[in-house]
């Protein structure tokens, strides 16, 4: 059931209706049934996985919290007659039977995403290696469904396993609001990855009808809809036709692809996590931004803090930190230190985790070793960028470049164009392909293409540029009116005539300009495959 799709409009008018109807008390069970109904519209044999990850997760979980119970009350009643140093090795022993069922929850339910997600990649990769080495036999692909949402719903319960862990929170005692936390129905699709102790303070508490909030909520769905229908699916089949024959289409149109499938992305996947969040906001629960106008940054470290922002939190926290700061890890940067010098050995731990955190980051996005080397592309350019800071730095203080507004586009400039180039690996079939293109960009460039009707062969025609022309416009003009503060604030301070205006209008060219035709059928959003 896609966002875009009449069946879903249906689902959420009733689901509205039937939210504020029924007893505040039982709102939250309206939405653990809406979002398994949701869920089972994939495919009912698929509620299996979701449900073993949190039952496995609750069990887990209060298993950890009852150990911690038992440390508490053998510690209370045993204070007096404990030395110091006794109860130091007594939690240290608690710690570690916890741990044991923390790694045991990991462990398990990350199997299930491996399995389901990766495990063909690995069979046709040690296929690829038998066929190397001459050998005739070869091992058989399994026959797996990739389950809707796993990565996120998998990815947001171990946050939590680890977060009852540290102790951020106590557990969860109700299996019926875990069970609501992790297959709350927006975020199945596409994110964001939600913490447990930012989400639980909305989705278990009565709501009353708000008419601001819930439109407010409907506003920001309807803005969702126009990025998604009239910019997002309308430049689709131009990217689909550029990234499908890259024989014919080589050059020039390689670089407008790239650009093409910057926009595109962008608007597809803001665009989703707008009808998220105002699915949410209807609802009275409150779902974090997941981007702060990303293709305004000046870097690229500053790109990756403004884009998917909860997914770069999670790998911060729950990979980048704990391996930073690991025993083993601090044994290899003091061994570097003493060995290398103080230069290199303060590296060491910051260098591995961040090139750890970028492969997982590549295949959490897909199982495919495009993916992979677009995650290690990404942290060659960061690490790159973080070692050349003092010649930066040295450059603003001779040409006194800081601050100046010129310079300031260049780099935004500079940063779409580089992030445009590695996302190449999104686009081509396969790394050898993404390189050949790239380099075919730089050194085949024939602008006169264009000029003489190359774009209109693309798939799209005069009226859809001038539409997402006119559709571009509209989202820079909005992504900048919202640096000063809420866009939906500063509209709702208008006269009732010019609100109307503003919102029907932009209703109306979401029926009228969005990407429809003959046998139309939305289009799946592109992050709903991770």
């Amino acid at each position: 059931m896609l966002f875009t799709s009449y069946e879903f409009l249906g689902f959420l008018f009733v689901l509205f209706l039937l939210y504020y109807s029924i007893p505040k008390k039982y709102q939250w069970i309206c939405l653990l049934c809406a979002s398994y109904l949701f869920y089972a519209c994939s495919g009912v044999k698929y509620l299996l996985y979701i449900m073993i990850t949190t039952g496995s997760t609750y069990l887990i979980c209060r298993r950890m919290e009852e150990i911690q119970e038992e440390q508490e009350y053998y510690i209370r009643i045993n204070k007096q007659r404990m030395t110091r140093e006794e109860r130091k090795a007594y939690k240290a022993a608690m710690k570690k039977r916890q741990r044991k069922w923390l790694l045991f929850g990991l462990i398990f339910n990350f199997s299930i995403l491996a399995v389901c997600k990766y495990a063909n990649f690995a069979i046709s990769n040690i296929n690829s290696i038998l066929r190397l080495i001459k050998s005739h036999s070869s091992l058989p692909f399994l026959s797996i469904a990739l389950p809707l949402g796993i990565s996120y719903y998998t990815f947001q319960m171990m946050g939590y396993t680890i977060d009852i862990y540290r102790g951020k929170y106590p557990a969860e005692r109700h299996l019926g609001k875990l069970a609501l936390f992790a297959s709350f129905f927006p975020q199945l699709l596409q994110g964001p990855i939600s913490r447990f102790d930012d989400l639980s303070k909305t989705m278990f508490s009565e709501h009353s009808f708000d008419r601001k909030r819930v439109s407010f909520g409907l506003q920001r769905i309807l803005w969702g809809f126009f990025k998604k229908l009239v910019i997002a699916d309308r430049i689709l089949p131009a990217v689909t036709t550029i990234i499908r024959d890259p024989q014919t289409y080589q050059g020039c149109y390689v670089f407008v692809g790239m650009l093409f499938y910057a926009l595109e992305l962008y608007a597809d996947f803001t665009g989703g996590i707008d009808m998220v969040i105002g699915i949410a906001e209807v609802l009275g629960i409150r779902v974090k931004e997941n981007f702060e106008r990303p293709y305004f940054s000046k870097s690229i470290k500053e790109y990756w803090n403004r884009w998917h922002i909860s997914l770069g939190a999670w790998f911060t926290d729950y990979i980048f930190y704990p391996v930073s700061v690991s025993q083993p890890m601090l044994k290899l940067s003091k061994f570097s230190r003493s060995h290398f010098g103080e230069a290199i050995g303060k590296r060491i731990p910051v260098y591995l985790s961040t090139i750890l955190v970028w492969l997982v980051t590549g295949i959490w996005h897909g199982a495919a070793w495009n993916f992979v080397v677009w995650g290690l592309m990404n942290c060659l350019v960061l690490l790159v960028s973080q070692e050349l800071q003092p010649c930066y730095r040295w450059f603003h203080r001779i040409f006194h470049l800081e601050g100046n507004w010129g310079f300031r586009l260049f780099q935004v400039i500079r940063t779409v164009l580089l992030m445009s180039s590695i996302r190449m690996f999104d686009c081509y079939r396969d790394v050898p392909t993404t390189f050949r293109m790239f380099f075919n960009m730089l050194t085949h460039y024939n602008a006169g293409e264009l000029v003489n009707g190359g774009l209109l062969k693309l798939g799209i025609s005069a009226a859809d540029y001038g539409i997402l022309l006119i559709g571009t416009g509209l989202l820079l003009g909005v992504s900048l009116a919202g640096r000063k503060g809420s866009v939906r604030e500063k509209i709702a301070q208008k006269p009732a005539a010019v609100r109307f205006l503003i919102w029907y209008g932009l209703f109306l060219s979401v029926l009228v300009f969005g990407a429809y035709g003959e046998g139309y059928d939305a289009s799946q959003f592109i992050y709903n495959q991770f």
